[in-house]
């Protein structure tokens, strides 16, 4: 094994550098609303089985006893073609700021994500004036597939849930052969994938309810502390 002995650190390294302590999480918060959770998913086709399996997901969180919100993405801008004030871009990020947790669904197409889903996450900047409307929510991923089981586009979701810097969390649903798993009226049938859904919406909600109320903590960086001090003094 190897070993070293100068376990210090250098002197310009020290003063923003905190402690982590558990007594900063363990202290119960309180609320008086329910988790948040905000729901997208990935087509505009009319019959959706992206905006299905969504649907399905909202039930199960209403069950719960989440506030859900599916944002609808017709009439939803190509990223950069309008300005933000644009009322489809502003119901989003308000939506987004909203919420504590989300859930992203989208098809799979040509192995990836469509343009639909990611027009969307373009949409949510990593900051908006001095809040960020994606970090420290919780994120939970799913897709459809016409075809055999695939992982291709949850993979996708997961990276860019990375770079929004929120906490995905390690379940998530991969439905194939979607058209064969819902009915006339959109509803899931009863299946494994539908069980699995259950599961993911379960781990979703827990995960929400132990890290909302801690986030500013968890998300509070060293580096962004030390920035932070440069541009207090430079202002003053």
């Amino acid at each position: 094994m190897n070993t070293f002995s100068d376990t210090s650190l250098p002197p310009f390294a020290l003063d923003h550098l905190e402690i982590p302590a558990p007594e900063k999480i363990s202290s119960p918060k309180t609320f008086d609303h329910p988790p948040r959770i905000l729901l997208l998913y990935g087509s505009l086709r009319e019959r959706s089985f992206s905006r299905f399996l969504t649907e399905e997901a909202a039930r199960i969180l209403l069950h719960f006893g989440a506030e859900v919100r599916i944002f609808d993405p017709r009439e939803l801008p190509v990223a950069g073609s309008v300005a933000d004030d644009h009322p489809k871009v502003a119901e989003l990020r308000a939506l987004s700021l909203w919420s504590e947790g989300q859930v992203w669904c989208s098809p799979e197409r040509h192995g990836a994500i469509t343009a639909v889903m990611k027009n969307q996450i373009d949409w949510i900047p990593l900051e908006q004036g001095a809040v960020r409307p994606s970090q420290g929510r919780t994120l939970a991923v799913m897709q459809v597939s016409g075809g055999s089981q695939s992982f291709n586009t949850v993979n996708t979701l997961r990276l860019l849930g990375r770079w929004m810097r929120m906490f995905t969390i390690p379940n998530q649903a991969s439905v194939a052969k979607a058209y064969e798993e819902f009915d006339e009226a959109g509803r899931m049938k009863p299946s494994s994938y539908y069980d699995r859904l259950v599961d993911v919406m379960e781990e979703l909600f827990k995960f929400t309810l132990l890290l909302r109320g801690h986030t500013d903590y968890l998300t509070d960086r060293y580096s962004e502390r030390k920035q932070q001090a440069v541009h207090n003094i430079n202002k003053i």
